[in-house]
């Protein structure tokens, strides 16, 4: 009897290599255990493009009515990608308009197993990466400048104030220009959401920018942390035995590779981008990373935190055999699953999530694996270079041990 899944999860299905593994991941090792609702939403590229990209608001706004949802990885087309696809336009990423909708932060987290030792050999804990996921570069806007002229910036108040302005640059001839924005409550969320989880899951907590070059944007990211945690977090970490501390994020990054990990490292939004998979490729693959959007609005959106692994695809058309890892896709999916069971007080559902996990991980310990992660794996007897479909059937043989 399959396990009942007693509401509904938001499914959002993406593009390309992940969108493959995607279907073998339910076909193996989702459908055949559980009974659940699939509040289903295609974002493949043609989908967007055919809809204006309404899909991916109407995904974000079921996340926020069902409270879960579970993202496959997506294409953000280039110029390239509207020729390849014959799109109407470069769509904005998917992720940046479903985060701006929902807000919150990202957790990224790297998946470790017992035969694979991180590059960075002092690492012995995890490194979480808490990335603000509004605003910067992500909803930014931009312009070319084809000759000389003159950029402002000017604030233009609805009533009763002078209009501010200042002059960005004086251009001599062409260029470019672009403007990045943040709101403070976005920046209290994240500040509080950050302290919040690294006291739950007993981690030191690191904030980084460059306020010395940043004076009013990243200097007033740095006063909201400092503000909430003198007011709300300070005593509370002192009697679980933690810190909190702000550097400069050049100096956080010469820093990180000297410690033991067990810490979660609060970025803003480009620069947590980029860390998490640096520190995902460091610890395996970027395929071993989990990602979660905590939302303020109380729901939770997991991911893989790669992306459709197009390189892959490609050779998939072909009809070439590719060893692709689905790892992170897995654990997106039991994240989902773990916290629908707890927000539901459905235990049976968090114990198939962990028994998924547990799979996952006895596999690449037993020496079944996928090649971006065989070749950093300790040398074992058994050690074998699998298929993507290979691999997950390995996975579903363990997952129907604990149900049979």
């Amino acid at each position: 009897m399959k396990i009942k899944v007693r509401n509904p999860i938001v499914e959002i299905d993406g593009d390309e290599m992940t969108r493959i593994m995607w279907d073998l991941v339910k076909e193996y090792l989702i459908l055949p255990y559980l009974n659940v609702d699939l509040k289903y939403y295609d974002l493949h590229i043609k989908k967007r493009d055919e809809t204006d990209d309404k899909i991916t608001e109407d995904a974000a706004r079921a996340i926020l009515s069902h409270g879960v949802g579970v993202k496959c990885a997506t294409i953000t087309p280039t110029e390239e990608r509207v020729q390849e696809y014959n799109l109407k336009k470069a769509w904005k990423s998917p992720n940046a308009t479903i985060r701006t909708i929902l807000g919150g932060t990202v957790f990224r987290e790297p998946i470790l197993v017992k035969n694979i030792v991180p590059y960075v050999r002092s690492w012995k804990k995890p490194i979480v990466i808490g990335r603000h996921a509004y605003g910067d570069v992500y909803s930014n806007v931009e312009m070319r400048i084809q000759r000389k002229g003159k950029v402002k910036l000017l604030f233009q108040p609805e009533e009763g104030e002078e209009v501010a302005e200042t002059t960005v640059f004086q251009f001599s001839g062409p260029g470019i220009v672009q403007a990045i924005h943040n709101l403070d409550d976005s920046i209290e969320e994240f500040a509080r959401t950050c302290f919040r989880y690294a006291l739950e899951r007993k981690l030191d907590l690191w904030f980084s920018a460059k306020d010395t070059i940043s004076k009013t944007y990243d200097g007033h990211f740095r006063s909201i942390f400092e503000k909430e945690y003198r007011t709300n977090w300070e005593t509370h970490f002192r009697q679980a035995g933690l810190s909190y501390n702000f550097s400069l994020i050049d100096d956080a990054a010469a820093r990180v590779v000297r410690s033991e990990g067990g810490i979660l490292w609060a970025l803003k939004n480009y620069d947590g981008d980029v860390m998490s998979d640096m520190i995902a490729s460091a610890c395996g693959s970027l395929a071993m990373m989990t990602s979660v959007l905590v939302s303020p609005k109380g729901c939770y959106e997991y991911e893989a935190a790669h992306g459709t692994v197009q390189r892959h695809y490609y050779r998939y058309l072909k009809g070439e055999e590719t060893s692709t890892n689905p790892t992170a896709i897995i654990f997106a999916w039991s994240g989902a699953l773990k916290k629908r069971g707890e927000l539901d007080n459905t235990q049976d559902v968090i114990a198939f999530a962990e028994n998924l996990e547990r799979a996952v991980r006895e596999t690449i310990e037993s020496g079944i694996m996928t090649g971006d992660i065989i070749g950093m794996a300790e040398s074992i007897p058994s050690k074998k270079l699998v298929s993507t479909q290979e691999f997950i059937k390995a996975i579903s043989i363990r997952l129907e041990d604990c149900y049979k």
